[in-house]
């Protein structure tokens, strides 16, 4: 196949981070692969999603990567938590977070991890069905409880409606039954699907959660809090909904669409306040032709950091650059990027540009590489998950103390 030059000079994506670039990576003395993270990326993405949702504290979905630095970055700017397992709530304690102040957001939970969670202080558990109430109920006596609604999720990359949410009119009965089981129906969430590409799917979802609000006033119940869940996307190569214009449909719907504004307002963000914050490292291990086609073996695949790229058919579209001298000016070719292990269908990337003199030796870097790469990563034909690495410490510390701190006091009045 024959290389083609480049029409104009490429330039990195306006969200590499400036301490990631290329230039600056080159100077890590330590073999591929790592992953490096920039911390104050992580702390400018907080305080951007605090200024486009005032009022909204958002809780970090930590299950898209539980690194100790980003944990301990967001805990020290004010965020909150939220939690899929027991094993997750642990981690956080080992830092010093308050239990009282974490939401358990996973809708079907082991009743050994309600159990311990709520011996340790957490006192606030997502349900979507009603045997899990009753598992709640036996566990967690007393603890409020948020109802999973089902919501539309098409516009993401990775709905989550198959496995979770309840049906919007099964919802009133399932917290007044709550409260017949002795728990304290506290409020509801949804989720629009990971990595949304919609940001009207947030007010559709707030107008089904007002109708219910409004429905269970009759009932006596007021909620106290609202969770907008997740699916907060973050920028790789395609659009997508700026957090402003998230905001911009989100702040209306809630003055709008609900009878009363809850006391508590939150959101789970995960991917969108890391992803863009770290880049990938990956070394180039060989170079051949098959087929027809260039092919680039790296030292990181799918199932060592890369998962992401072979859960979604149409493939995920990573910024990528590399460290061959000019790149972005050289003539290029389209190259398959496959990773090290002996399965086929641990291959990453087709027809990406790349310089055409690239070669074993060379590094590749990965951009918008901080969300479920390390988490989903195993050693799978004994090839490591790569190193992470951390830059920055975080300056500019947005204003959350008052949410944070409300998010534990909610539970004085009821809760456990």
């Amino acid at each position: 196949m024959t290389a083609a030059l480049t029409g104009t000079r490429a330039q990195l994506p306006a969200q590499w981070p400036a301490a990631l670039s290329p230039q600056c990576l080159e100077v890590i003395d330590m073999p591929t692969p790592y992953l490096v993270t920039d911390l104050d990326t992580v702390v400018d993405r907080l305080s951007a999603f605090t200024a486009a949702l005032p009022g909204v504290l958002p809780c970090y979905a930590m299950k898209c990567n539980p690194s100790t630095e980003i944990l301990a970055t967001l805990r020290d700017h004010g965020a909150g938590f939220e939690v899929a397992s027991l094993g997750e709530l642990r981690m956080l304690e080992r830092l010093g977070v308050d239990p009282a102040g974490v939401l358990f957001s996973n809708p079907v939970k082991a009743p050994g991890h309600i159990a311990a969670a709520y011996a340790a202080g957490l006192w606030r558990f997502s349900f979507d069905s009603a045997n899990e109430l009753r598992k709640i109920a036996a566990h967690a006596p007393g603890s409020a409880v948020y109802l999973r609604l089902l919501v539309d999720d098409t516009a993401s990359s990775f709905p989550l409606s198959r496995k979770f949410g309840a049906e919007v009119p099964e919802a009133r009965d399932l917290l007044v039954l709550a409260r017949q089981l002795g728990l304290r129906p506290y409020g509801i969430t949804f989720h629009v699907g990971s990595q949304c590409g919609n940001a009207a799917a947030w007010r559709h979802a707030l107008g089904a959660t007002g109708a219910i609000m409004a429905d269970l006033l009759d009932d006596g119940i007021r909620l106290d809090m609202i969770d907008l869940g997740g699916g907060f996307p973050a920028r790789y190569r395609a659009d997508v909904p700026s957090i402003g214009e998230i905001g911009a449909m989100v702040l209306p719907a809630l003055a709008e669409l609900l009878p009363y504004r809850p006391g508590l307002l939150v959101a789970e963000p995960g991917r969108h306040l890391v992803a863009e914050a770290a880049v990938m490292a990956v070394g180039v291990i060989g170079r051949e032709v098959r087929g027809g086609r260039n092919w680039l073996f790296a030292d990181v695949g799918a199932y060592n950091g890369m998962m992401e790229t072979i859960q979604v058919p149409t493939g995920w579209d990573y910024p990528i650059w590399s460290s061959v001298p000019g790149h972005g000016e050289v003539a290029t070719l389209p190259f398959t990027i496959t990773g090290p292990s002996c399965d086929s269908s641990d291959t990453m990337f087709h027809g990406v540009e790349l310089p055409a003199g690239i070669d074993v030796g060379d590094v590749v870097y990965i951009g918008s590489d901080g969300a479920y790469t390390l988490s989903y990563a195993s050693a799978f034909n004994g090839f490591a998950p790569p190193t992470p690495l951390f830059v920055g410490g975080g300056a500019g510390e947005p204003d959350l103390r008052e949410l944070t701190d409300e998010l534990v006091r909610s539970g004085t009045s009821g809760g456990h």
